[in-house]
This record gives C-alpha cells, structure tokens and sequence, in this order.
C-alpha cells in the first residue's frame, strides 16, 4: 500500500510502476482488478512515462474494472473499510506517521493471512442485480 498526498494521473502510475518492476519482476501478466476513478486508466501511464515505457507496463497486466454499480465486487473497497476500522479511526498527527502506521497495518493483516469470506454468489447478484445480469433464454 502507498500513501500520497492526492489521487493524480502520477501517483497512480508511480504505483502501478514498482508494482511491474519490482513487485511482481517475474509475472508474465499481471491481473489488476480496479475501480473507475478517473485516473485508473492505461492512457495515465502514456501521460507520465515515455512511450516505450509505458506499453511495456501495460503488456504485462490484465486489467478488469469493476462494474460501476457493482461494488460488492470491489473487495478492496471492504478492505479498505478494515484498515479504516482498525488502523484510521483517530487522530493522526501527519504524513509519516500515517505511512508508519498504515506499513505495519499492512505487515500484521499479511502476516495474519487475513481473507475476506465473500458470502454475495453470482446467483444472489442476478436477483439483486437483475438490470445488471441479463437473462439469455437458450433455444
């Protein structure tokens, strides 16, 4: 997990950088599954790299946004709720101890080999989410 100071166009491609080159060296594709925030999207890493840098980023990753009005499938999103309820829900003074405090945070949930147990099946999606999953009638 990164900490920056905004949401642009560069920090997201300073993240997805270190997670290409260092993170995952080896991966022949990377599955990245995101949300629909204005900056997530393959034309903001051509906006900060060179071109030639920027197309090798993005043949190595398989990108899947989340349906808009799907957010029970954006799992980061109720991880995101955890780190909230256990790590951000007081005052915290600055920067550094933000990135201080969220680091081991992340270090305990690894180690814990936290999980989330999605209970939400594909069928219960079609009911409550029947304008989003059609039905196709076999002949």
């Amino acid at each position: 997990m990164k900490v920056t100071d905004r949401r642009t166009i560069a920090d997201f491609a300073e993240v997805i950088r270190p997670l290409v080159d260092e993170w995952y060296p080896r991966a022949e594709k990377i599955v990245l599954v995101m949300d629909n925030l204005n900056t997530h999207k393959p034309a903001s890493l051509y906006e900060v790299f060179e071109p030639a840098k920027a197309r090798r980023l993005l043949e190595r990753l398989e990108i899947h946004y989340t349906p808009k009005h799907g957010s029970w499938l954006d799992m980061a999103e109720t991880e995101l709720g955890v780190l909230n309820s256990q790590c951000l829900d007081r005052r915290i003074p600055d920067k550094a101890t933000l990135v201080s405090e969220v680091a081991a945070w992340e270090k305990s949930r690894n180690k814990a080999h936290c999980k989330i147990n999605w209970r939400f099946t594909t069928k219960n999606a079609r009911i409550k989410l029947k304008r989003l999953y059609p039905s196709f009638q076999v002949s």
